[in-house]
């Protein structure tokens, strides 16, 4: 074969892998065009469902400006009479969990739901099971106030067996929403 075939043959290669790749590459374009919207309306509702648990009514969005966002843990704060419902993004043992905190104008938690996360399931997962185990571990937050940790850290908080980094992350982002409120005043 001589250079010049072999030239060739490598630009003939090069451009069938180069129309693949556009074409894939335009295939998952248009399915994320078609996707992202439900995806984003998914999210909403969820996030939607999880402030009307943690804080009945509802609530409006305050101003991102008059709170800590407690180094990035805070995404949202909702406000009501009743007290604030709390967006926070912890980090669990596999990635971010994404929960609403609802407390009181006095500065307790009323309740916590998890809106979605990546942990391990049978352990860390357990954390948003609407099991009797998951129900427990979130129930034990009610009521609390102040700077949280889990047992093995000294603190109050009964950690999930087999999760106890999942149990320091929803710790954690409880801490930080409540943290977060008392910024607010």
């Amino acid at each position: 074969m001589t250079k010049k075939a072999t030239a060739l043959y490598v630009l003939r290669l090069s451009l069938t892998l180069f129309l693949i790749t556009a074409l894939v590459a335009a295939a998952l374009a248009g399915v994320n065009g078609i996707t992202a919207p439900r995806i984003a309306a998914e999210k909403e509702r969820k996030t939607q469902a999880a402030i009307e648990k943690v804080l009945p009514g509802g609530g409006t969005l305050v101003d991102p400006g008059s709170y800590d966002n407690q180094g990035g843990l805070v995404s949202r704060v909702f406000a009501s009479d009743a007290g604030y419902a709390v967006e926070v993004a912890p980090t669990g043992f596999d990635g971010a969990i994404t929960m609403m905190v609802g407390v009181s104008r006095d500065g307790k938690v009323l309740d916590i739901s998890i809106i979605s996360h990546t942990e391990t399931a049978g352990l860390g997962a357990v954390a948003a099971a609407d099991t009797p185990d998951g129900e427990s571990f979130r129930a034990q937050f009610r009521g609390l106030s102040g700077e949280l940790s889990v047992k093995k850290d000294g603190g109050t908080v009964d950690q999930l067996s087999g999760a106890t980094v999942t149990s320091r992350g929803v710790t954690r982002g409880v801490s930080a929403a409540l943290k977060c409120v008392a910024s607010l005043g």
